[in-house]
């Protein structure tokens, strides 16, 4: 990789006074995975304070899907920023909004009538998608899934089906919500020694509570990752999503998908639950919306979303003129340059790749994803499964000395996910996998 000359910002150039002014006036409450600090990113790489080059494989947890400091969303933020910068919806119209609104309507590829909603964040969009389901079937209950991450707001965080880190000392939660198993086929949640070929086990597990523990007429809705993401990109086996549809139906509830993490062709389709043959009846977005600015929505059916009381969702600064700006011409960029399948030609680059470490290394326990949505879940041994949390932290720590960008997830923290730019030079992404290589190799020297 080629380093630049680090960047000099304010009179803090070393990385330990950045670290110094994080401890003193940053809460402990925000995580920090690496201690380093980035002063500027050119598409898949990030430098530091130095001027040291990372490739970054974590686009800022699904974020930068057209990759750091994109020159087009540069132009497109200025443009806006130079015409309107705020209004707030509630005041009056702004176009932009009411373009994203109706071009997110036009890409969410269900059949029915379509309207939207924008929000600041995931969480937000997550929270706002309970209220209408709530509001609009005049139902209160919300049945979500263990390992979920919906968000840290209170309904965002009571979906969550996590405790340690998220959930500690947050106690009391949101009433209405009931948790229920995701089919995790590497850890079965029913003990199967096979579980790949069907969810019925789960689907069943649904299915009797909403008859035993649950009065089938409160059900508003039910919600889920069509990938579950902080729990290590679990994807599901075939008709589990379908069968969720099902019960949804039988239920008179709304099937609502959570594609904050998983949408915009991260998973080689602009939306995950397009591998599965389902249409929700609301879709929330988020994270790579805009490339980084704060923006996230709900579209869904508009009998809905039409219906519901003036005044009821929105914000002060929800889909706000640039970032909705900027998120229209994402979309744009999506689709004029094909990177659905791009993202599943780089996919195929790390899923080759990957293999090749579950072949080779006893500690590999599986390797899992769709598009460039990947992980590898590490273990003490293949037989076993036993959880190797510390020897994912080494693996990450150990690739960020070599140059290269990692974070985790799991239930069990053991699992490194990978989360590529879709606009990474397969070169090196290339030259990432051979970093991740070598990183695994030291780590169990370690």
């Amino acid at each position: 990789m080629n380093e630049i000359s680090g960047e000099k910002i304010g009179e803090y150039v070393d990385s330990a006074s950045y670290m110094e002014l994080r401890r003193r006036y940053v809460s402990s409450g925000v995580p920090l995975e690496h201690p380093i600090t980035f002063v500027r990113g050119a598409n898949a790489l990030l430098y530091d304070e130095s001027g040291r080059a990372y490739i970054d494989l974590t686009s800022g947890i699904g974020v930068a899907t057209l990759g750091h400091v994109n020159e087009e969303l540069v132009r497109e933020a200025v443009k806006q920023l130079q015409r309107l910068w705020h209004i707030c919806i509630h005041v009056a119209n702004y176009p932009p909004y009411l373009d994203l609104a109706r071009r997110l309507s036009e890409v969410a590829p269900m059949r029915f009538e379509k309207s939207a909603a924008f929000f600041n964040s995931g969480a937000e969009a997550v929270e706002n998608s309970v209220k209408i389901a709530r509001q609009w079937t005049g139902r209160k209950t919300i049945i979500a899934f263990d390992g979920a991450f919906h968000g840290r707001t209170y309904m965002a965080l009571t979906l969550t089906g996590k405790y340690k880190p998220y959930k500690v000392g947050f106690d009391p939660f949101v009433p209405g919500v009931e948790h229920v198993p995701y089919p995790y086929c590497y850890r079965c949640p029913f003990h199967r020694e096979e579980c790949t070929a069907d969810a019925e086990p789960e689907l069943s597990y649904i299915r009797r509570l909403a008859k035993v523990r649950l009065n089938p007429g409160d059900v508003a809705a039910i919600i889920v990752e069509p990938i579950q993401g902080e729990a290590g990109f679990i994807v599901p086996p075939k008709g589990f999503l379908e069968g969720l549809r099902e019960i949804a139906d039988e239920l008179g509830a709304l099937l609502i998908v959570d594609e904050v993490q998983t949408g915009l062709c991260r998973t080689g389709r602009m939306f995950a639950f397009q591998h599965w043959n389902i249409e929700p009846d609301i879709v929330v977005v988020g994270k790579a919306l805009a490339n980084g600015l704060p923006i996230s929505g709900v579209v869904g059916r508009a009998d809905v979303l039409r219906n519901i009381k003036p005044g009821s969702i929105g914000g002060t600064f929800t889909g706000n003129p640039v970032s909705a700006a900027v998120a229209l011409k994402v979309l744009e960029i999506l689709e004029r340059d094909e990177l659905c399948s791009r993202a599943l030609r780089l996919g195929r680059i790390m899923e080759k790749r990957l293999e090749e470490l579950y072949e080779r290394f006893e500690v590999v326990g599986d390797v899992r994803g769709l598009g460039v949505m990947r992980a590898m879940e590490l273990v003490s041994d293949k037989g076993s499964r036993r959880p190797a949390a510390k020897l994912a932290s080494r693996v990450v720590d150990e690739s960020r000395r070599r140059g290269l960008l990692l974070i985790k997830a799991g239930i069990y923290s053991n699992v490194i996910r990978f989360h590529p730019p879709l606009t990474i030079e397969e070169e090196l992404l290339e030259r990432a996998m051979d970093i991740l290589e070598a990183s695994l190799k030291a780590s169990l020297k370690a």
